[in-house]
């Protein structure tokens, strides 16, 4: 469960959501990567990166993909693709 962002002295937090696109990994969901796609309420909106159905994760278990993890999404993506199961 997601809880508020709450710091002392009303200091916001520093988290600012990615460009839509990003690659993100989902730290709650076994390393799940997910494509940044917006903001929903307290949660940031993800994708799969070989389509499907988006999901939603708290700020706080998400981080940018590496390089590795940005490799493979995209070879799975185009796998999916060349095999007609992307979008």
């Amino acid at each position: 469960m997601c809880g508020e962002n709450v710091l002392p002295n009303g200091q916001e937090p520093s988290q600012h959501p990615p460009s839509p696109g990003t690659l993100m990994v989902d730290t709650s969901r076994k390393d799940r990567v997910g494509e940044f796609r917006g903001v929903a309420g307290p949660y940031w909106a993800l994708r799969p990166v070989r389509g499907g159905v988006e999901w939603e994760a708290c700020p706080e278990h998400l981080r940018p993909a590496n390089r590795i993890e940005r490799l493979r999404a995209e070879t799975a993506r185009r796998n999916a693709r060349s095999e007609g199961r992307l979008l």
